[in-house]
């Protein structure tokens, strides 16, 4: 692969059937492209962990997805409340989310940290009141 692809996705907020479908695509151009299975997984889970935060947390937002032959980056930017402590939220186990999501089996307090896990860099910044960015980096070896 010697060009760059691009791509832009709307996150719907609050809407769990379509959550995880920016991630998929991603998955199935990945595999078009020829890269490595176990490469195309940690962008896939960290894709969609991003994604789902986003129908939990936020009102939705964009995933803006670059493909270069040196590395995949994800940017996913929300519209949601904003994370007031970042290193709290990256810690596993902790979560805000309501009841009524971890009763439909989100919101363990595993998206932050699994997209730490499988992503070669993560950023995140935020903003109280305003939301989100997190950008991911998977270094193709």
């Amino acid at each position: 692969m010697d060009e760059v692809i691009r791509m832009e996705y709307d996150v719907d907020g609050e809407n769990f059937a379509t959550a995880g479908e920016a991630s998929a695509d991603v998955k199935r151009i990945l595999r078009q492209v020829g890269l490595p299975a176990d490469f195309i997984r940690r962008v896939a889970i960290a894709m969609y962990e991003g994604e789902i935060n986003m129908v939990i947390h936020a009102r939705g937002g964009k995933a803006l997805v670059e493909i270069t032959p040196q590395k995949i980056t994800v940017e996913l930017n929300d519209i949601g409340p904003g994370i007031p402590d970042i290193p709290l939220a990256m810690q596993e186990g902790y979560s805000t989310a309501p009841d009524s999501i971890r009763s439909l089996g989100f919101g363990a307090g595993m998206g932050l940290p699994n997209m730490k896990r499988y992503a070669d860099d993560i950023k995140v910044s935020s903003i109280v009141g305003e939301g989100t960015s997190v950008r991911l980096e998977f270094v193709l070896a």
